[in-house]
């Protein structure tokens, strides 16, 4: 007999997984290798034959876990496997505890707060709620793939349920501090049992984790998605027009449309929230470019402040800097955007007025999904330099899309950005982040160099096509499957 008046408190929410067609690869890949890749989906759909890849996460929006997620699980599920996808639901503690476990494992102190017993048993309220869940559902034998600190604590409850578990890490750092330790010392004892992990570099893999156990599976951007499918130059400026991000208005008879990824048609329709001094840079005015979270291993006010000093050598040949992230509000497992975005917009305000007026912060909107990846899209198209100066970085997907869509990219030679960009060839890397010179530099060479940023971009997109595209991704993991036997 059912309860009444009693409302169910959901720990997990179920995020609608497409379809795609591992045919649709052809168009970037050829037809031999695409052809190969359906072999081997068919071979993994009778291996797994009927049970269920589950895949659990902390948020759906925001961030490149779940924009690697939402094509990946499709393809898998256009290849006939039955592929679920859960995001956790977490109060604000919680995840100020998984954003403390996210910096420690990037080195980083973070807010500062301990990781200790108080720390652990929110974390652990948290997921034991979560895990009933998953266990009423997931069945004997099914695979599970947890992402990220924020999922490992689950661990141990499916896989007493009879699940494979495999704990996939996204971040990482290759050298080892306190802070660092201190992140593998809190998450260790719901790894411990895990017969198998996934890190994005084998620097990455922490000495708590037995290396026969480990395996490198490096991220991968989806070709065909609203944030990276080709746009023509007329459907990118009526975007940025009418978003507020270029002045408008949009080419006569232009539409601010994409390709949704159910190949339904899709419109840009929302504006950016943009913080400026004057007026929005013209069509004709370069941009430097930097798209990330609002987070301080970004380094957004390093960037402005690098960016102030190309503006005062006299170099930057008219350039304007644009920094966009996301809606503050809208990335629940990232609770420091919001203070990180108030302190890019006060170390704004002091800058010199001549600077202000060539730097723009901008919130892009996200109530729709694939409509901020089009902005993002065509906002990257529009950059005569994509910039990523982040001071630790797991891989750095945002470079990956800038490569594919052509771009120059500047980039900090820290975590996976060097798995990407060979310096002088794919991009300019930074030895030294903080080296503000240094990147005011690199600016300049690309800005005054029309010739080398051509040959570059070139150079990047067939990078990511060899290299950083899903099918490679999709493989890899069917591969990965085979070795555990499953």
């Amino acid at each position: 007999m059912c309860a009444r008046g009693l409302v169910a408190v959901t720990h997990l929410d179920e995020i609608r997984v497409g379809v795609r067609r591992v045919e649709n690869f052809a168009a970037v890949m050829g037809e031999a290798p695409t052809r190969a890749a359906l072999r081997t989906a068919a071979s993994l759909k009778r291996r797994l034959d009927g049970r269920v890849l589950w895949n659990v996460n902390s948020t759906a929006v925001g961030g490149g876990v779940a924009e690697m997620l939402r094509p990946l699980l499709a393809f898998s599920r256009g290849a006939g496997i039955d592929t679920r996808w859960m995001v956790l639901r977490g109060n604000p503690a919680f995840f100020r505890v998984t954003k403390r476990l996210h910096h420690a494992l990037h080195g980083s102190a973070g807010d500062g707060s301990p990781l200790g017993e108080q720390a652990r048993a929110i974390y652990e309220k948290t997921l034991s709620g979560a895990a009933l869940e998953l266990v009423a559902r997931v069945k004997r034998g099914d695979v599970v793939l947890l992402h990220d600190p924020q999922t490992a604590g689950l661990a141990p409850a499916l896989q007493r349920a009879g699940a494979h578990v495999i704990w996939r890490c996204h971040v990482g750092d290759h050298a080892r501090n306190d802070q660092v330790e201190r992140g593998w010392t809190f998450l260790f004892p719901y790894l411990k049992e895990v017969p198998a992990f996934v890190f994005s570099r084998e620097s990455y893999v922490p000495s708590y984790c037995d290396h026969g156990k480990s395996h490198v599976i490096q991220p991968s951007i989806d070709a065909f998605s609203p944030k990276n499918q080709e746009l023509d130059l007329d459907t990118v400026r009526c975007i940025l027009a009418d978003v507020g991000l270029v002045e408008g208005p949009p080419p006569p008879g232009a539409a601010c449309t994409f390709r949704r990824e159910d190949d339904t048609p899709g419109r840009v329709e929302r504006r950016a929230d943009v913080v400026r001094h004057g007026r929005a840079p013209s069509w004709e005015t370069p941009l430097v470019v930097q798209v990330s979270r609002w987070d301080l291993l970004k380094d957004p006010i390093g960037v402005m402040l690098g960016f102030a000093t190309l503006l005062e050598s006299g170099n930057a040949h008219g350039a304007e800097l644009v920094l966009a992230g996301p809606d503050v509000l809208a990335v629940a497992d990232d609770p420091e955007g919001a203070e990180v975005y108030d302190r890019v917009v006060a170390a704004w305000r002091t800058l010199p007025e001549m600077v202000r007026a060539r730097v723009h912060l901008a919130c892009l909107p996200t109530a729709d999904v694939e409509e901020n990846a089009a902005i993002v899209n065509a906002l990257q198209r529009h950059a005569t330099v994509v910039v990523q100066k982040s001071l630790q970085e797991g891989f750095g997907l945002t470079v990956t899309e800038a490569m594919w869509k052509g771009r120059p990219v500047v980039a900090s030679a820290v975590g996976g950005i060097q798995d990407q960009i060979e310096d002088g060839v794919h991009g300019l890397l930074l030895a030294d982040p903080g080296d503000r010179r240094a990147f005011a530099s690199a600016l300049q060479r690309l800005l005054e160099d029309g010739e080398l940023a051509r040959r570059i971009g070139a150079a990047a997109r067939e990078r990511v096509r060899e290299r950083f595209l899903g099918m490679r991704h999709l493989l890899q993991y069917a591969r990965l499957f085979e070795i555990l036997q499953l």
